[in-house]
């Protein structure tokens, strides 16, 4: 079976998801064609040799409804025998986008494939293409009649693992010091693509990072689930989740260059990373994000490696809760997780976020040293995603 590996991978900068956000005025497709242009011109591919272009976005709606990365792939200019098509594993899209190519090459589908995500949520907001349906019907609701958005599920993680208010404020606070202690030492500008707006103006750094955010700042914020139905519906439960210990709804888009090992020593490519083992699974659907942690014994069993042999690990920063849960389970060296920021500060722009967690794992394996890099991305439903990466 052909090795896969990881040629280079860039996104954009990460974007507030408002209208007022730095890459609001963007069309989600353009977005992701000044991406793809940035990394087919850094790497020197002939673009006509990509086989496929794998692109994962939830929101397939409006501006995101056709099949973006083929209309952001012509709209680069790039040949237009080249196909594209369109994942959704909901938060995850973006890094199965990504295992799917490296499961292409393995097989022998393709020799050259990119894959990436987008998402613009400032214009394609969330949960935009459900319009106030429900997406589960009755049989789903009828087996798991506790069902709640993402936003309780994190109230109830919280819950479970006995973790206080203080404790998810002091993971955002720390999440935004280390975004920006990374960003200041350079750590981000080799993967950003300099995207330029409709007006002219460039957006070359992210707009998300916050390196005022202490904990105690966050403390005064209002919970953001706690209505009067969920007060009703838990009346036990102690309302701890806010915007401030949420990750951030984003624009962006991400993507990287992935082939067989042969094809990179053809091309005179060095690679930087090779795909060691990917898992999915499934969990709880009402807790709904604790599916990383199935998913990463999964994954570290096929590889047949233990957490002791991971040098850094990104767990997505969904909600606060989510990454502190996944560490109560493999009791993993703080410092090593997320250690150049999470979603919290960086953003969570859905479709896009794996390419950006991957890009984010493989800086801190290269600025430290690191050989092994684990990522997980929990996912609506009860799933996630997990991949381990070995760093060239």
């Amino acid at each position: 079976m052909p090795n896969a590996v990881l040629v280079d991978i860039v996104r954009s900068p990460m974007g507030r998801g408002k209208p007022d956000g730095a890459l609001a005025p963007l069309h989600p497709v353009e977005l992701l064609a000044q991406v793809l242009r940035d990394l087919v011109a850094r790497t020197g591919i002939d673009p006509e040799t990509v086989d496929d272009v794998l692109i994962g976005c939830v929101g397939q709606v409006g501006e995101q409804s056709g099949t973006p990365g083929r209309h952001a792939w012509l709209s680069a200019g790039f040949p237009e025998s080249v196909p594209s098509t369109t994942i959704e594993r909901r938060c995850g899209s973006g890094q199965q986008a990504f295992a799917f190519a490296v499961q292409g090459v393995q097989a022998g589908a393709y020799d050259v494939a990119i894959a990436g995500g987008v998402e613009s949520m400032s214009r394609v907001p969330m949960g935009a293409n459900r319009k106030g349906s429900d997406p589960a019907g009755p049989g789903v609701h009828a087996r798991f009649p506790g069902l709640v958005s993402q936003g309780v599920a994190a109230e109830l993680i919280a819950e479970k693992y006995g973790l206080s208010r203080t404790v998810l404020d002091e993971l955002s606070a720390e999440s935004h010091a280390r975004a920006h202690r990374a960003a200041t030492a350079g750590l981000f500008a080799p993967q950003l693509a300099a995207i330029t707006r409709p007006d002219g103006a460039i957006v070359d750094a992210d707009e998300t990072i916050r390196p005022a955010t202490t904990a105690e700042k966050l403390a005064a914020l209002r919970p953001a689930f706690a209505s009067d139905e969920m007060r009703s519906k838990f009346p036990a439960l102690e309302w701890k989740v806010t915007a401030g210990n949420s990750s951030q709804i984003t624009d962006g888009a991400g993507a990287a260059l992935v082939m067989s090992e042969e094809s990179a020593e053809r091309l005179g490519l060095t690679p930087r990373a090779r795909v060691v083992s990917a898992s999915v699974a499934g969990d709880d659907p009402v807790l709904m994000l604790t599916g990383i942690i199935p998913a990463t014994h999964k994954v570290l069993a096929r590889a047949k490696m233990s957490i002791e042999d991971i040098d850094q690990v990104e767990v997505n920063e969904a909600f606060a809760s989510v990454p502190l849960a996944w560490l109560a389970e493999f009791a993993y060296e703080r410092a090593r997780l997320n250690a150049l920021g999470g979603a919290i500060a960086l953003g969570h722009p859905l479709g896009a976020s794996g390419i950006r967690l991957l890009s984010s794992l493989l800086a801190g394996l290269e600025s430290t040293g690191g050989r092994y890099g684990l990522q997980t991305m929990c996912e609506a439903g009860g799933m996630a995603n997990a991949m381990i990466i070995e760093r060239l």
